[in-house]
């Protein structure tokens, strides 16, 4: 006792064993989301269809992150002369009606897509986390008022009230963050709520409140973590969702404008061609969009299968 009373600079020997017990359950803490990972990954990886549909989310995004780099054109260059040609050696996904290369423009449009998911789902997450928490940790009327705000926002279908928030504020890329973002946010608080509401009567929470650790600590360090892994499962399926309501936006012209290289808009500059034969103007953007929507949505749901003991065996 007398090196942990000279470590932890204390002569209170209920003080300095607090400390140690505090220590231990940060550890253990720590250990469990250590091993959790590794049981998730290695789950993950006997599922060869949705092993192979996050080796497609990490080729899209790694294609995203070095798309100057590997794009053959610049993807708002324009050439009448190289206007609606087809698939071929020089334009591997042919050209559009301003002459730009279909290649070069669906690379460059992973970038805005993945991205304005990307940072919508995480400002949700971080928004959500704070209230899930808050409103599930400490219950009373802050939980129903709360709770009674996110029922009012999620009375509105996302879809609309993304149209309704991009029109109001204007369309451009952070607008259509921000608009994504406010739909999501309902979804992850009433998820992080429900699990606060599980783990805060939990053995380890008591012994966190035992040891003297503030209402702060409890809830985001200790409680919270341990309320991510179904959220993981949903911000994964959420971020196909987030790509198909960027898409959705930019397709009836509330989304990111032009000339920026966007699937979704994309698409809607195709569809008018498609009778007349220039197919290849919308299937490619419409065929990233199918793709990555689709491997989310795989990842997803063996996440579920994987971080939810109760639908192991079901499949």
């Amino acid at each position: 006792m007398a090196w942990l009373i000279r470590e932890f600079g204390s002569d209170n020997e209920i003080e300095v064993s607090l400390r140690v017990i505090d220590l231990v359950i940060r550890k253990e803490d720590l250990w469990i989301r250590l091993k959790r990972f590794q049981t998730m990954f290695r789950r993950l990886r006997r599922d060869s269809l949705s092993f192979g549909a996050s080796i497609v989310i990490l080729g899209i995004t790694l294609i995203a992150l070095s798309a100057p780099l590997i794009a053959p054109y610049d993807p708002n260059a324009t050439d009448a002369n190289q206007a609606m040609l087809s698939v071929s050696r020089h334009h591997l996904m042919g050209t559009d009606i301003f002459g730009r290369d279909v290649l070069s423009r669906v690379i460059h449009g992973a970038r805005v897509d993945l991205l304005v998911a990307l940072v919508a789902t995480i400002i949700a997450l971080a928004i959500s986390s704070f209230l899930g928490s808050l409103s599930g940790y400490a219950g009373g009327w802050l939980d129903h008022l709360l709770m009674r705000i996110i029922d009012t926002v999620m009375s509105f279908p996302s879809f609309i009230l993304a149209m309704g928030i991009t029109a109001a504020l204007g369309n451009n890329l952070i607008n259509v963050v921000i608009a994504i973002a406010i739909t999501h946010i309902p979804i992850y608080t009433r998820l992080i709520r429900g699990e606060m509401l599980h783990i805060r009567e939990m053995e380890y929470a008591e012994a966190a409140r035992t040891v003297g650790n503030s209402r702060f600590r409890i809830i985001f360090y200790h409680l919270l973590p341990n309320c991510f892994p179904p959220v993981i499962v949903q911000a994964t399926l959420a971020m196909g969702w987030a790509i198909l309501t960027v898409a959705g936006l930019s397709f009836i012209g509330l989304g990111i404008q032009p000339p920026t290289s966007e699937w979704g808009y994309m698409t809607a500059e195709g569809a008018t061609y498609i009778v007349s034969g220039e197919w290849w103007i919308f299937l490619f953007p419409g065929l990233a969009i199918m793709i990555t929507v689709l491997s989310f949505n795989m990842v997803g749901d063996a996440l579920r299968d994987i971080l939810d003991p109760r639908m192991r065996g079901v499949r």
